[in-house]
């Protein structure tokens, strides 16, 4: 996927939706290790696999811990969008002013998202977090985000 051009920029842009920097995600070479220091911080857990694991503070914001064999997405930052339908709204609007996406992608969590780089080359996910939170596969209560 090729990054945005500059002449697609458009600072009047009107794309507008409930959305609230939601998780960063890094690479990182000792999961373990990471996760320890993270949690150390008073992250909980969310969601744990063998190549990554979310965790996330008390009020929804979280971490996606990715190890060096977690191919489906690199580091990025994530914008968390109220409504699924502003996810389709923003891909539709990112592409129609010249950005180069990729696809609205459904996820297991129930939540949905795409990415797009910005015009430094910065990777970004505009997802949908379904209304209770990211559901756990370990157990845990969800987390939902609050937008105001």
């Amino acid at each position: 996927m090729q990054r945005s051009s500059d002449k697609a920029l458009d600072t009047q842009c009107p794309i507008s939706c409930k959305h609230r920097l939601g998780h960063v995600a890094l690479r990182v070479q000792d999961m373990e290790r990471a996760k320890r220091f993270y949690l150390g911080l008073g992250l909980r857990l969310t969601w744990e696999a063998d190549d990554w694991c979310y965790a996330q503070w008390p009020t929804g914001e979280g971490i996606a811990l990715l190890s060096p064999e977690y191919k489906a997405a690199g580091p990025h930052f994530a914008f968390h969008l109220q409504n699924r339908s502003e996810v389709e709204q923003m891909h539709e609007q990112l592409l129609a002013k010249g950005h180069s996406c990729g696809p609205v992608h459904d996820h297991r969590d129930g939540s949905a998202s795409f990415y797009v780089q910005d015009l430094e080359g910065n990777w970004l996910e505009m997802l949908h977090e379904p209304p209770g939170g990211l559901p756990s596969n370990i157990g845990a209560e969800p987390i939902p985000l609050t937008y105001s």
